[in-house]
């Protein structure tokens, strides 16, 4: 059995840096939606998010935040459920960014 990418245990790496920070809206409202994803109305489980996130390519893996990485694998799976397209997806995420703004 090969390891994952994301399966790093024994493996010698960096040290784990465990100071706070402050989250950015954008990490806060990932968060959200996730819990909103998985609240009463159960869209997705949050095994559904490891596996997403576990299957992503080695390279998005290793470039990826840890947000980023929980955004890429929510998109996949509500495209998976059929929930939105990957059309609908491409098309919103070239509307926000044309905004001179972020959210």
């Amino acid at each position: 059995m090969t390891r994952g990418v994301h399966d790093i245990g024994g493996l010698p790496d960096d040290r784990i840096k465990l100071s706070e920070h402050d989250y950015a809206l954008w990490e806060k409202r990932i968060d959200a939606l996730l819990v909103l994803l998985v609240g009463k109305k159960q869209i997705m489980r949050v095994d559904e998010l490891r596996r997403g996130i576990e299957s992503l390519e080695i390279n998005a893996y290793k470039e990826l935040s840890y947000y980023e990485r929980w955004i890429a694998s929510i998109s996949k799976i509500l495209v998976e459920k059929k929930i939105i397209t990957s059309t609908e997806l491409k098309d919103r995420m070239a509307t926000i960014a044309a905004r001179k703004t972020p959210l």
